[in-house]
């Protein structure tokens, strides 16, 4: 199996910076968009969490767009031969100290790559130490 491959690690760039996009541009069609039809797709988020497409889109719809200012730092693109990629990335928005987390696994399905399950959390607050 060939560890990031080159032209691999492009393609799901690619996709991931579309899906980064529809997610600032506040498009919950083209956002669910990028996730397998499935009933097997799942996403935890912050405070919630979607067992299959349909769930998802409806909870998307119900979404208030994102602050404005959203930043990634660090995104880290791996890829598993020709059709497995695991992408993570730390988020923020200008003005708060905040940096949620994200991790994404996309599949190349026949009709292009999917993501399949997604994780989004932030850390929580440092203890005030004794």
């Amino acid at each position: 199996m060939e560890i990031d491959r080159a032209d691999v690690v492009a393609e799901v760039t690619t996709a991931f910076a579309g899906y980064e996009q529809a997610l600032v541009d506040g498009d919950a069609e083209r956002i669910c968009g990028y996730f397998w039809d499935s009933d097997r797709t799942v996403r935890f988020g912050l405070a919630d969490h979607q067992y299959g497409l349909e769930e998802q889109r409806k909870w998307r719809a119900a979404q208030p767009p994102l602050p404005p200012g959203r930043r990634l730092v660090d995104p880290v693109i791996t890829t598993f031969g020709l059709d497995l990629a695991v992408v993570t990335t730390r988020f923020g928005y200008v003005g708060t100290a905040a940096t949620g987390r994200q991790t994404q696994t996309w599949v190349r399905l026949p009709v292009g790559w999917r993501i399949v399950t997604a994780h989004v959390s932030e850390p929580l607050p440092a203890a005030p130490e004794v």
